[in-house]
């Protein structure tokens, strides 16, 4: 196994027998890192191997899953059941996720809207390695992709700098890349996302999306949990008069 660097104490925002709950760094992948590069799910495990003593394989359960250019609060089971339950609420949106972005005006020097919400079908186009919503043209058509998804969310802005707007962002759905690109089609990418067409510059290693809090029940205790993330420093959100 490739050498894992720890996590930060200051990265665990909770725990407990049956739960993990991180706040993950930008440039980090949840998953599947390439040889010689750690992952938050190796992080994780060697986190717990280390403060608990536990020789040999850790179980951790991936609940939530966030790219590796976005920060904020991401889900891991400690058990199997855990794991089982909490996917299974994650599934049927008994969930809620809040993100924060920042969007630059379009191309016609317009702000997005102060609220507003998006509905698109998504689907993957494996040749360009990024997520596609389709047309209005070619929904109206009816021949809408097979492998294609509704997308659903919803945003608020709550915060202006200049031209650059911040956005507290709920999910209705949770599909790959769907802040990204729902926001990328209706001609706000986020600031620092190159792939969906983003040409403001963001500083770090990351992209302008944070997931700020998750909302959840507790899978043995049955209470609601909720976790919020800190942003981090390189947003310097007290230009968006906050």
């Amino acid at each position: 196994m490739p050498k894992v660097a720890p996590l930060q104490s200051n990265e665990i925002l909770f725990e407990d027998n049956h739960l993990l709950v991180v706040n993950k760094r930008a440039g980090l992948v949840t998953q599947g890192a390439a040889e010689g590069q750690p992952s938050l799910f190796e992080m994780a495990k060697d986190y717990i191997r280390r403060k608990y003593n536990k020789p040999g394989n850790v179980y951790l359960g991936i609940v939530s899953r966030l790219d590796a250019k976005t920060t904020g609060v991401i889900v891991l089971a400690r058990t199997s059941k855990a794991a089982a339950r909490l996917t299974k609420q994650f599934k049927d949106r008994e969930t809620k996720k809040i993100y924060w972005a920042i969007v630059a005006a379009n191309s016609y020097g317009e702000s997005i809207a102060r609220t507003g919400k998006c509905e698109n079908w998504m689907f993957k186009d494996d040749a360009a390695m990024r997520m596609r919503c389709v047309a209005d043209r070619v929904v109206q058509s009816g021949n809408i992709p097979r492998d294609a998804k509704i997308a659903k969310l919803s945003w608020d802005t709550i915060g202006q700098d200049g031209d650059r707007s911040l956005l507290e962002i709920e999910l209705q759905t949770g599909r790959k890349h769907q802040i990204r690109c729902q926001l990328a089609a209706a001609g706000f990418p986020i600031s620092g996302d190159e792939k969906y067409g983003s040409k403001a510059k963001f500083a770090g290693r990351g992209i302008a999306l944070h997931s700020k809090s998750v909302e959840f029940t507790h899978p043995t205790l049955k209470k609601v949990l909720q976790f919020e993330a800190h942003i981090p420093d390189c947003w310097k959100i007290t230009r968006y008069n906050l």
